[in-house]
């Protein structure tokens, strides 16, 4: 028997340590990769799973937002039976139970000290993207085109989809990233990737706001002893105006994922006690390092974001007079986000003629008319990603006119997706998380712990506001940071609940 608990022993201590690898590569991982990320989040539950065979058996704690992490769970698994997909809504349940991200985190991380860990691991390891967008700027990255002739086989472009097919010459100032997949960094490979082969290349090219896949016909070179006379061309660079996307598909994903991250660093600064330390300059370079690839994703809901999540942390840390200090310097920073947005984008901060602009107000017009069309809308929504496939017969995105995707914002989506019911259940618990983390902000006395609270309350604020304009939640890169995040926090209020009834 003795031999057995011995053997048992080890195996649940086995288990523990595996459960904790699996958090801190969810930690290394988040910031670049889902599939990495979800795999360690798998393991990580398997290994949990296999934690509770073995005594002796861990305690489970209740946290202040159980009840409303599932009920938003059950309210969307709801919206699956009655959704106009129910198949691909059901699937879609996968990423809704990212959740459990927050109780892999909360439930298992025992110490203080490894939270603090596992943050800095979080903050440290988003650094590695930032370097790569700072290389890429420096270096450049395809290959911009300029003086492109009207016979060059760019100029014949076509843009095809199931349901279009449009030519789309490509033009001065596109920059050329990819063909069929393989990055060119020089006209001599696309020339030579466009000499013969296939019919047509598949040509990814960014165009401002656009980063379509054209085709272009293969064995159309022009005659000529260059590269740039046989793609009819008369110069070139390397891209320098494309927007950061780090290692994700899309710089929307990529400025949310900062957003995050660069509040919780920005947070842990600010309370640390010797700043002037290692620790202190990790931090502070990490903040700079985050704030500008934030920059280079030239996406205006998430700077706003950031801007209301570090007010935000300056109220709750420092005093009026640096507040003031702090609001002057940031004039500068706002006068050279309309310069770099004017450049990279062609748009003002503020545009009414920038289409994303009338897009948004287009989608919110005929999502709320949809919501509001039927009470069976209202309560249980239409389901997950049934606009998909129902977009035509409810006239969605002008009629098929404009590009189909969502409601850009999460209330609207929630609501519309899974009901209105299952829209308040989500307001409640980002309330409460936020109640939660303001508390251990003004009610702690550790600076560890007030400067996650503090970082992840701004994050939460900031995340909230961009997602007035942006469906964020939909985004399970972005989701998959906050809930851990918000794991971590947890592990803080246990903490300082324990501490309360202790002392």
């Amino acid at each position: 028997m003795q031999r057995m608990q011995i053997s048992n022993r080890g195996l649940f201590e086995w288990c523990e340590r595996a459960i904790i690898g699996c958090i801190f590569l969810i930690a290394v991982f988040a910031p670049h990769s889902i599939a990495a990320t979800q795999t360690a989040w798998l393991l990580g539950l398997v290994f949990w799973l296999l934690r509770f065979a073995f005594y002796p058996r861990r305690a489970l704690f209740r946290t202040p937002v159980d009840y409303l992490l599932f009920g938003f769970f059950v309210l969307s698994g709801v919206s699956c039976v009655f959704s106009y997909s129910p198949f691909v809504s059901i699937g879609k349940m996968r990423a809704a139970s990212l959740f459990t991200i927050v109780y892999l985190v909360a439930q298992n991380v025992r110490s203080l000290r490894l939270v603090h860990v596992l943050a800095l691991t979080l903050i440290g390891s988003c650094m590695v993207n930032v370097l790569l967008t700072a290389g890429q700027l420096v270096v450049g990255r395809g290959v911009k085109v300029e003086g492109v002739k009207a016979e060059s086989p760019l100029a014949k472009a076509v843009f095809r989809t199931k349901t279009v097919t449009q030519a789309t010459p490509i033009r001065s100032g596109d920059t050329i990233s990819q063909i069929d997949g393989k990055p060119v960094s020089n006209p001599d490979e696309l020339a030579a990737a466009l000499a013969g082969g296939s019919p047509v290349g598949k040509v990814k090219i960014y165009r401002v706001e656009w980063t379509p896949e054209l085709e272009v016909p293969r064995g159309s070179l022009l005659p000529g002893n260059n590269a740039l006379d046989q793609l009819g061309i008369t110069g070139w660079s390397r891209g320098r105006d494309w927007r950061a996307s780090g290692f994700f598909g899309h710089w929307v994903t990529y400025a949310e994922v900062l957003q995050l991250i660069a509040s919780l660093a920005f947070g842990m600064f600010l309370f640390l006690p010797q700043k002037k330390s290692l620790l202190g300059l990790f931090l502070a370079v990490s903040v700079i390092g985050l704030v500008f690839a934030l920059a280079m994703t030239v996406t205006r809901a998430a700077w706003i974001g950031f801007a209301i999540s570090a007010a935000l942390i300056l109220a709750l840390s420092v005093s009026r007079r640096t507040l003031l200090i702090a609001a002057a310097c940031v004039i500068p920073l706002v006068v050279g986000s309309v310069i770099l947005l004017q450049q990279k984008r062609n748009v003002g901060f503020i545009d009414s003629a920038d289409q994303s602009t009338s897009w948004r107000e287009m989608v919110w017009r005929e999502g709320f008319e949809l919501l509001v069309s039927k009470p069976r809308h209202l309560l249980g929504g239409v389901g997950m990603d049934s606009i998909k496939g129902h977009w035509r017969e409810w006239g969605l995105f002008d009629n098929g006119r404009q590009p189909i995707g969502h409601m850009h914002s999460n209330v609207l989506q929630i609501a519309l997706e899974r009901g209105v019911p299952a829209l308040i259940v989500w307001l409640l618990l980002l309330g409460v998380y936020g109640w939660v983390l303001l508390g251990l902000v003004r009610k702690t006395n550790l600076s560890e712990v007030r400067g996650i609270a503090l970082g992840a309350l701004g994050g939460l604020a900031g995340f909230f506001v961009s997602g007035l304009v942006h469906y964020n939640w939909g985004d399970s890169e972005v989701v998959t940071v906050f809930y851990f995040i918000m794991g971590l926090s947890l592990v803080l209020e246990r903490s300082a609940r324990d501490q309360v009834q202790t002392s």
